[in-house]
């Protein structure tokens, strides 16, 4: 079993991971959305094509308040959650089958 508690581990530290760099990606494109960048930089392009999968399905379930895109605070709060229930769920289930 402590193969599959190793496997857990493991999945849990990728899963953290990418849920920081989601996080900061969006971080990002929120702070680069004030300052109007060009929209043919291929970083800024690389920011949409990363954080919009994330974003998109936000903006469709809540209306448009006051012209105000609040995605990316709901976004944030989802990737913390997750983190903080998500990666410590699985740890935990993995030093309990150790």
């Amino acid at each position: 079993m402590f193969v599959f508690a190793n496997f857990l581990v493991a999945v849990a530290k990728v899963l953290d991971v990418v849920l920081t760099i989601s996080y900061w990606l969006i971080i990002v494109r929120a702070l680069i959305s004030w300052v109007n960048p060009d929209p043919f930089n291929p970083i800024v392009q690389f920011l949409y094509r990363a954080t919009e999968p994330m974003l998109h399905p936000i903006r469709r379930l809540l209306p448009l308040s006051f012209g105000i895109d609040i995605s990316p605070i709901i976004a944030v709060l989802l990737i913390i959650f997750l983190k903080s229930f998500l990666v410590n769920s699985l740890i935990g289930l993995a030093v309990r089958i150790r």
